[in-house]
């Protein structure tokens, strides 16, 4: 993982969007012991407090668990909470932007609809050409 120190998004959000993704493809499982912030910060050569931040984060929309002395735990319904999060926010604020964006091109909402199936496919011929 390479963190854009230069984007909008502060680190880290960045880190724990990449500990969700790294929930979501089973990397790491439910009830599994997180990296604590100090192997994180030594892991992407960044400020312990920022790692505890982006670990916090994840605490707080019940993610992640902590077990006192023992460290963050992964909660049982991570996976699915991470997802239905996901759907909700992020595929709407891209599907916002996709559709302003069309708009202002003068993109038809069926020219829009056949972009999408085609780059579905395109994704889904590249996953399968790697296994």
């Amino acid at each position: 993982m390479i963190f854009n120190h230069d984007g909008m998004k502060p680190i880290y959000v960045q880190l724990a969007e990449w500990l969700e993704t790294e929930i979501l493809s089973g990397t790491i499982k439910d009830d599994e012991k997180i990296y604590s912030q100090y192997q994180l910060a030594e892991m992407f050569t960044i400020n312990p407090a920022t790692a505890a931040k982006g670990l916090n984060i994840l605490a707080d929309e019940n993610i992640l668990y902590k077990k006192r002395g023992l460290g963050m735990f992964v909660s049982p319904n991570a996976k699915q909470s991470i997802l239905e999060k996901r759907k909700t926010q992020i595929m709407k604020n891209l599907i916002s932007e996709l559709v302003l964006e069309s708009e202002r091109l003068g993109v038809s909402e069926d020219e829009l609809i056949a972009m999408i199936k085609t780059e579905k496919s395109e994704i889904r011929r590249n996953q399968d050409e790697r296994n």
